[in-house]
């Protein structure tokens, strides 16, 4: 039995992968003026629109594309850097808090404005207000079926209970 190559799934998931690559491409050298690789950049975003501006290690690998080893690297390294720092968790002493750091935060105000452009250009621009309502919903009912750690420490009452 052959497959068919010309099944809308290969054309689906063809099309998400370039369209992320191109995205991130675009991206990529203006976090470089910044100083910031794209994970770092990530990692300052979820720590800043997380409650406290903090989240734990583990919830920052499930909501990142790091694995929990990639996840302590690249905070040890922004931390040295002073962008991020620890917190020992008071509940489990086993586990950590990344925090935004004001350096931290300084550095993503720095970045925000012209990624905002480019976000702006070569991807929201591209979109009617339809268009984007239905990707953002079809993108939250995927990401939850394959990653439903994404979303970890991030409500409110998840962040007060812990603290």
């Amino acid at each position: 039995m052959s497959t068919d190559l010309d099944d809308p799934r290969f054309t689906a998931v063809g099309l998400f992968a370039e369209t992320y690559t191109g995205l991130t491409n675009r991206f990529a050298a203006q976090f470089e003026e910044h100083r910031l690789s794209a994970v770092e950049f990530e990692v300052l975003m979820r720590l800043a629109r997380s409650p406290g501006h903090r989240l734990r290690m583990t919830d920052l690998a499930g909501q990142t594309s790091l694995s929990t080893s990639g996840v302590t690297r690249v905070v040890d390294r922004m931390d040295r850097d002073g962008l991020v720092r620890r917190e020992a968790c008071p509940s489990d002493r086993r586990s950590s808090y990344a925090v935004i750091t004001p350096a931290g935060r300084q550095r993503l105000d720095e970045v925000l404005p012209g990624h905002l452009a480019l976000v702006q250009e070569w991807f929201i621009g591209q979109l009617t207000p339809q268009q984007l309502d239905g990707m953002l919903e079809s993108l939250r009912t995927i990401r939850d079926a394959v990653n439903p750690c994404a979303t970890a420490g991030s409500a409110p009452d998840e962040a007060a209970s812990a603290a």
